[in-house]
């Protein structure tokens, strides 16, 4: 009996619901006496009606009788506490975003209550009154469909006349907070992709618009924050530099996905608002005049950071922004002189005059460096005829430093390519491989750029011949093509004449082309040069050959005796830097990074996108010597040997290229010979790698002491040996049962340990010990950015205290000869791949022959 007295009523009862309701009803003001009753009563409403929905329909049926929606309404005029607010706001998201019913919406969005609350006046100087708003917003935005939308907006004649929820939400789009932003976009979004058409009209009429320019400015704003946090960066680089740089580059790109997101809602006066503005307020006033030539460049690094800065972005938008006119217009404009958008008067959006460029800085020129630029200039050799070797080649000078405000922003891209630093360089080619990829852009204009791949020339003649444009020889075996010629220009003059008519430009576009094949071999030129630099980073360098390997998949025949010279001398001098690492500090790596970076190189050369990403160029690249890191230690030279074989295997890829043969899978490099019956790694028993606790003969070993820790001075017995391309240098106690044989207790890498005699000690000898991989491929301790994780590397030091001179002398020239014997290994090796003929007559016939394990190769002194 007294347990059913007191007994809890159900909460989720359609009883609860009504007594809830009724009590809501009685409240006639909202103080701190009541304000507890009411905040629990709007919450368990909303538990009810939610599971009313999904279990019981009467629920939500009582609930639309009683119009407690309008009980709502009327508790917040009443409240004077701001509790009561986010607690409605919280209780009405609740509701609609787990209402299943369409029903139950069409209620909740019906009778004007939603555009009530939507347009009351909160205090929204309360963070968390706004945060509740917001989320408020977006659960009405993930309602709307055709049939909702029409319940949210006011008509007349039937055009939308109002349309509180995009009015509210957009007043909050550019706020501080990113989650605020996040959540407004998402609502536009909702409202875009109903497709409502009257809705459509509505956001694109005055004074809605404005949104759409306004989101521009906002991003330009973004945009200038970032360089400057680039150009910090580059002066006074941090150790967080690196990771607020990825944030704002996130924050750039998502707002480039927003506009993507808006332009996929398919309404095509958006499209063209957001073209307008981008142009208008970005690419024509800030991005490409910051693309300053390479002499301006060198004055100052506030416009080298500028430079970085607009070819990122240029790539971000035309790879993230797919739009037609858009990407057409910006190539256009690469015709036009760089005074064309730091001069003109330009345009207005919404009485909105832009600033020229990243910085306000004087753009004068120190005198010498103008004089000493002056005379350089990138010339360009035109065949007459591909089939033909003999006529002269026409020259065509293209380029000079010492006029920059005439050069047309291609050849400045082009410049960059030829004399720019490597940040420049790679920023460039992005754009171009960017360029490239970017498949709203018409063939004609790419082809107008030079970089129209041969495949797709191809392609585009012989249809051109099939339909009957021409004759079909005329256009495939001819060094000119009128008709080439004329669709460039035909397309090409299309969006010339809209930067004049539409965006006010009115300079001539120079250097308009005359013949279909001279920006191609300016791009050839160009990225010929571009392998013959010392200065630029192999990474870069890969897309460079990405680039090549695009436009030319497998010909020579656009290749003048000019290009191949120059890139055989490249590869000479990259052959002959290679042999010295022979004698370096890893030569027992050499061999395996090779074959591992050949690996790594063809399959960059052949994928579908360029090596590295454009963001890529924002981060200052990994130097060969670190600042924090001794220029003598093994880890700088292991640096500087990764490097050169990256360069090397790139330059070797395209001598095999250039030459039309087939790339072979493996680098051409000899199996390893038979160790020697007479070595002291035979003799000591140890044909792989030392481990503590392997038995060994001590017959060819030096005893020695050595002290691991102050004042616990050790004795071992001393042996250095090598097997092929390996080596070590072992320490081991002498079994005294077992003469001569010993145990390995230490062993370390023989190359690179440097043997030195001490000048005051002479029965001393100094060893510097290297670890066993280079540290820097094991993505453990290095990060995407190729900065160390851990802490900076140190190479290791040994100090062995001989009995006599003679010991000593003896352990030296045993670590000589067997590191001798080691190099002499590798040089054996690899010399088949240095000689460039051997391994074009290879790649022509006989793939090489596999070995066991890292490497394929051929048999010993034979191919």
């Amino acid at each position: 009996m007294w347990f059913s007295f007191w007994r809890s009523k159900d909460r989720f009862s359609l009883d609860q619901l009504r007594y809830l309701a009724d009590q809501l009803t009685k409240v006639q003001i909202v103080n701190e006496v009541n304000k507890d009753f009411v905040i629990e009563a709007l919450r368990s409403i909303a538990e009810l009606v939610t599971y009313g929905d999904q279990h019981d329909p009467t629920f939500f049926e009582f609930f639309m009788e009683k119009q407690v929606v309008g009980d709502f309404v009327r508790i917040l005029k009443l409240s004077r506490t701001i509790s009561i607010p986010l607690q409605l706001l919280q209780t009405v998201s609740i509701m609609i975003q787990n209402l299943q019913s369409e029903h139950a919406i069409y209620y909740m969005f019906s009778n004007e209550h939603m555009n009530y609350l939507i347009t009351y006046s909160f205090d929204f100087r309360n963070e968390e009154l706004l945060s509740y708003y917001i989320s408020f917003l977006r659960a009405i935005g993930g309602k709307l469909n055709k049939n909702t939308i029409s319940l949210l907006v006011k008509t007349r004649n039937d055009e939308v006349v109002s349309f509180p929820l995009y009015v509210e939400a957009i007043r909050f789009a550019f706020h501080e907070e990113s989650m605020i932003r996040a959540a407004v976009r998402a609502v536009t979004l909702n409202v875009y992709h109903v497709g409502d058409d009257s809705v459509n009209r509505y956001i694109t009429s005055e004074p809605h618009t404005d949104y759409f320019s306004n989101l521009v400015s906002f991003f330009r704003k973004q945009c200038m924050d970032l360089n400057r946090l680039i150009s910090e960066t580059l002066k006074n680089p941090g150790p967080d530099s690196n990771s607020t740089v990825t944030t704002a580059v996130d924050e750039i790109e998502d707002n480039l996905y927003y506009f993507s997101d808006i332009i996929s809602a398919g309404i095509p006066d958006v499209e063209r608002l957001i073209t307008d503005s981008i142009l208008m307020l970005l690419i024509f006033p800030v991005l490409l005049p910051s693309l300053r030539t390479v002499a301006d460049n060198h004055v100052d690094q506030d416009m080298q950071s500028g430079v970085v800065t607009s070819l990122y972005l240029l790539c971000c938008i035309l790879r993230i922004v797919k739009i037609k006119d858009l990407a057409n217009t910006i190539v256009a404009a690469l015709y036009y002189p760089l005074e064309s958008f730091t001069k003109c008067s330009g345009g207005q959006v919404n009485g909105y005059i832009p600033d020229h460029g990243f910085t306000s800085k004087s753009d004068g020129i120190d005198n010498d460096n103008l004089a000493e630029n002056s005379a350089k200039c990138l010339v360009v050799n035109v065949p007459c005829s591909s089939s033909s070797s003999d006529c002269h080649p026409q020259s065509i000078t293209i380029l000079n430093n010492g006029s920059s405000s005439n050069v047309a922003l291609r050849e400045v891209l082009l410049e960059y390519v030829t004399g720019g630093a490597d940040v420049q360089v790679l920023g460039s080619l992005s754009v171009l491989a960017t360029l490239l990829q970017t498949k709203e852009l018409d063939e004609s204009m790419l082809d107008g750029l030079g970089i129209l791949p041969q495949r797709k020339q191809q392609k585009k003649l012989l249809l051109q011949a099939l339909v009957g444009e021409a004759s079909g020889e005329e256009q495939l075996f001819s060094s000119e093509s009128s008709l080439t010629r004329d669709g460039i220009a035909c397309g090409l003059d299309v969006y010339l004449n809209k930067i004049k008519e539409q965006y006010g430009v009115s300079f001539q576009p120079s250097n308009v082309v005359s013949s279909p094949r001279v920006p191609r071999f300016q791009v050839l030129d160009a990225l010929v040069s571009l392998f013959c630099r010392s200065n630029i980073s192999a990474e870069t360098l890969w897309d460079g050959g990405w680039l090549l390997r695009q436009l030319l998949p497998y010909s020579e025949s656009e290749f003048n005796n000019h290009h191949l010279e120059l890139l055989k001398i490249s590869y000479e001098n990259s052959a002959s830097a290679l042999e010295k690492e022979v004698r370096g500090f890893w030569p027992d790596l050499l061999i395996t990074v090779l074959c591992d970076e050949w690996r790594k190189c063809k399959r960059a050369m052949e994928s579908s996108s360029p090596p590295k990403e454009p963001k890529c160029m924002l981060f200052p690249p990994r130097m060969f010597f670190s600042e924090d890191i001794p220029e003598g230690s093994s880890f700088t030279a292991g640096e500087r040997m990764h490097e050169l074989v990256k360069v090397f295997v790139l330059l070797h890829q395209l001598q095999i290229f250039t030459h039309g043969r087939a790339l072979p899978d493996q680098p051409l490099i000899y199996h390893p010979c038979d160790h020697r019956t007479n070595s002291r790694a035979h003799t000591s028993g140890l044909a792989a790698v030392p481990k503590p606790g392997t038995e060994m003969n001590l017959v060819n070993a030096v005893p020695c002491r050595i002290a691991f820790e102050r004042g616990k001075e050790r004795h071992f017995c001393f042996l250095a040996i090598s097997v092929g391309t390996s080596g070590w240098l072992v320490l081991a106690e002498e079994l005294p049962l077992k003469k001569p044989y010993g145990v390995v207790r230490v062993a370390a890498p023989l190359a690179g340990c440097n043997p030195r005699v001490d000048d005051k000690h002479s029965k001393w000898l100094h060893l510097r010990i290297r670890p066993s991989a280079l540290p820097f491929l094991d993505p453990v301790k290095y990060n995407r950015h190729g900065k160390l994780k851990t802490k900076a590397f140190v190479d290791g030091r040994w100090i062995l205290a001989f009995r006599d001179e003679e010991s000593c002398k003896n352990a030296f020239l045993m670590i000589r000869e067997e590191i001798n014997h080691l190099c002499d290994e590798v040089d054996r090796r690899i010399k088949p791949l240095l000689k460039l003929e051997t391994v074009l007559d290879i790649s022509s016939s006989s793939a090489p022959v596999s070995e066991d394990s890292s490497s394929h190769t051929t048999p010993p002194d034979s191919l």
